[in-house]
């Protein structure tokens, strides 16, 4: 039967090809697994949960087994909920289980487009696998408040309630979204049901999808290596996928189920019991979202009061800009940027080395002051809970955190680039001079000196190959009447212009070349 498929559908030299596919082994290629695992431990667990859930807001008193809210009107989602946690067995553990998954999800992504970002492994031929990755962060954070919000609970009703607001504030067309969405005057009776139909059927089902085709790109495009000897532009060097990166693959994913099941056995998350159900008229301090959608709230709380009406229509800014405005700008520059950057470099061959954070020092710190802004605006969403544990008045704290929002960015970018091109510089010192040892030797005019001892071949060879652009020039020249690309090359400059120059001879930079030249380039010696 075997031999039979196998003449019809070539399984066997496919399969065999695939199975023997080269992994490269490092820590940080491993953070896109785990936050495949986590979606895994996402699907089993939510599939448990849905058979007790009942997405209804019909309000009925609640007689279940929690005896403090004996008595209280509470919706059927709310009510379904207490029932998971405390009538069915393992219900707490598995729906803590699945919240924490949730957030590790979410922030295993995070951290895994960073890796891609601050290693350029978003360079051509991965531009799209780069957009396919954002459009799946963007995509977790809309399935976890999904989530957040089905339990009906004072919390997320909260967060609804902030949802609706920014809804609102879209100008012209946001009374009629809001209506949409909600199906009427907020809360109504439709949007748990809603969100319960995204959350389980219609956005998982993109998010598997988009899985599937992104890691259908990484086999295509083969995955990304650190530079090491015997390791070039053309080639991937790792460990087959079968038996041992498949042994290592299995090995990861019992260790995060494992994780995740300890964290949620020894850290209560999210104990919707202690909220209550959600009422329009009741909030408290201490009303934060998950952590992912902290920094959209920390934007709202740091925003000053301003409004506009123009020709009958009310543009609330102090809303419109933190909760419209800044996501989809956010978004915008992820998607837009391995285009930017590859517009600014030039034309390039297929990049499939990753860049050392300190020999791109513009991006690493670009990226350090994004993330920088990211911290602040996170902060802010907990400014009520700052300013109360620490005795400091919430307007000061507000002020600062304004400050910091404008100012840490900028002190950030100048540290991190600096530092970037010291330590390019330490590396240029080190491939003259050597390491330094333990050890001392005295010299002949009765000094004292560090015994060096010269770099390994695979460190200098670390050092050496790696990506230098030359800042573009073409189209500007003197005897030019109209100077084209004078924006694209002023960018240029700015972006590259900085860096230490390494020493290397003529044979080394030729080994260089032959390291990173492009699949279906002349291949040399570098191939060895």
């Amino acid at each position: 039967m075997a031999a039979a498929l196998d003449k019809r559908l070539p399984l066997g030299s496919a399969g065999k090809q695939f199975l023997r596919k080269a992994f490269p082994d490092h820590w940080s290629f491993l953070l896109g697994e785990i936050a495949l695992y986590c979606l895994l431990v996402l699907v089993l667990t939510g599939t448990f949960l849905a058979f007790f859930f009942h997405p209804d807001m019909t309000e009925r008193p609640y007689t279940g087994s929690y005896t403090p809210l004996h008595g209280v009107m509470t919706s059927q989602a709310y009510s379904s909920v207490l029932h998971i946690s405390f009538d069915v067995r393992g219900g707490l553990l598995l729906r803590q289980i699945h919240h924490w998954a949730a957030l590790v999800f979410v922030a295993a992504i995070g951290v895994h487009l960073l890796r891609i970002f601050f290693t350029g492994a978003f360079r051509r031929p991965r531009e799209v696998n780069w957009t396919i990755g954002v459009t799946l962060f963007g995509l977790a954070l809309l399935e976890g408040f999904c989530g957040y919000s089905l339990p009906d609970d004072l919390l997320s009703g909260t967060g609804l309630r902030t949802a609706q607001g920014i809804i609102l504030s879209i100008p012209v067309v946001g009374t009629y979204l809001q209506f949409f969405v909600f199906g009427g005057q907020f809360p109504g009776h439709e949007i748990i049901p809603r969100l319960y139909v995204f959350h389980i059927l219609l956005l998982p089902g993109l998010l598997l999808a988009l899985v599937g085709v992104h890691l259908g790109f990484v086999v295509f495009h083969k995955h990304t290596q650190w530079a090491k000897p015997g390791r070039t532009n053309r080639n991937v060097v790792g460990k087959p996928m079968v038996p041992q990166y498949s042994a290592k693959s299995i090995g990861l994913f019992f260790t995060v189920t494992g994780v995740l099941a300890l964290m949620s056995a020894l850290m209560q998350i999210n104990p919707v019991w202690s909220f209550g159900p959600y009422r329009a008229d009741q909030v408290s301090i201490d009303a934060q979202p998950d952590w992912y959608i902290g920094f959209l709230e920390g934007a709202l709380r740091l925003m000053p009061a301003a409004e506009t009406n123009i020709a009958g229509h009310t543009f609330v800014w102090d809303v419109f800009l933190p909760g419209v405005v800044l996501p989809t700008a956010l978004f915008a520059v992820l998607y837009a940027y391995p285009f930017f950057e590859r517009w600014i470099t030039g034309p390039a061959p297929e990049q499939h080395l990753c860049d050392r954070p300190r020999d791109q020092p513009t991006r690493t710190a670009l990226g350090v002051a994004a993330v920088s802004v990211y911290a602040v605006l996170l902060m802010a969403g907990g400014q009520d809970v700052v300013s109360y544990v620490f005795h400091v008045p919430v307007e000061l704290l507000t002020y600062c955190l304004r400050t910091l929002l404008f100012l840490l960015p900028f002190v950030a970018y100048h540290l991190t680039k600096r530092a970037c091109l010291g330590l390019q510089a330490a590396d240029r010192r080190r491939l003259i001079e050597g390491r330094g040892t333990a050890a001392v030797r005295r010299t002949s005019d009765g000094g004292y000196e560090e015994v060096r001892r010269p770099l390994s071949g695979e460190e200098a060879y670390r050092v050496l190959v790696r990506g230098t652009p030359r800042p573009l020039a073409h189209g500007t020249e003197v005897w030019r009447w109209f100077r084209k690309h004078r924006v694209r090359n002023m960018l240029s400059r700015w972006y590259f212009s900085r860096r230490v120059e390494l020493p290397a001879t003529e044979f080394q930079r030729q080994r260089i070349a032959a390291v990173r030249a492009a699949p279906g380039e002349a291949r040399d010696s570098g191939d060895s």
